[in-house]
């Protein structure tokens, strides 16, 4: 079998800078589905997201868009491979613009979340213990303040 490269590795990871990028549409029996790449790093130049961190943004995000008014339209959310952001993944023919208010309000829901984290105990989570709240506000505030100030929206 003869593998083809798939979309996120087609990327210039070296160019890359935190933003919001359409990374692909697929259409499958008439239905369009849009993955976004929240980027919020730039990739081989600023470290990492440290893992509990990203876990404890997984589990807001999650929660958050799939109790928003868009909920209906989000299929997943969930960190990439390389801890240099998340995807996003939507029904619909969508661009960065159309979910720009929504990352935004991700986000803020997330820089101003106090309390128990969601999902995080034993019963829900397979590993619950492993979140980081503190830095997960500091990498979504500076995402927010990236984001909001470079508007950097298509690849």
């Amino acid at each position: 079998m003869e593998l083809k490269k798939i979309e996120s590795f087609k990327v210039n990871h070296q160019t890359l800078f935190p933003g919001l990028y359409v990374s692909r549409k697929d259409v499958f029996n008439g239905v369009t589905v849009t993955t976004f790449d929240i980027r919020f790093t730039a990739p081989n130049k600023e470290p990492c997201l440290m893992g509990d961190a990203i876990h404890t943004l997984e589990h807001l995000g999650a929660t958050f868009l799939r109790n928003s008014s868009r909920k209906n339209e989000v299929i997943y959310f969930g960190p990439m491979g390389c801890k240099t952001g998340f995807y996003l993944v939507m029904f619909g023919d969508l661009t960065s613009e159309n979910v720009f208010p929504l990352i935004v309000e991700t986000m803020e829901f997330c820089i101003n979340f106090s309390g128990e984290i969601p999902g995080a105990t034993a019963v829900e989570c397979g590993n619950y213990a492993y979140q980081n709240l503190e830095m997960a506000k500091k990498y979504a505030k500076k995402y927010l303040s990236d984001l909001t100030k470079f508007k950097r929206l298509s690849y």
